[in-house]
């Protein structure tokens, strides 16, 4: 079973940090990332998907970030 995360953060370390943390632990790249300006907060937001084959069924309380 394959499941899906999107990624977000402000433009800052903080979000490499946010993705080089999901590939370590197993998440691949899906896509390419996204970058756009947050005009209610007056920042650069960073946006990337990700993807990742798990043993048994998909869940909608399951939490993603866990898996």
């Amino acid at each position: 079973m394959k499941i899906y995360r999107f990624l977000t953060a402000d433009d800052t370390s903080a979000f490499c940090h946010k993705v080089s943390a999901a590939l370590s632990h197993g998440w691949e790249l899906y896509g390419n990332p996204t970058y756009a300006f947050d005009e209610a907060n007056g920042v650069m937001r960073c946006g990337q998907a990700v993807t990742k084959e798990i043993e048994g069924d998909y869940r909608p309380d399951m939490k993603l970030g866990e898996q």
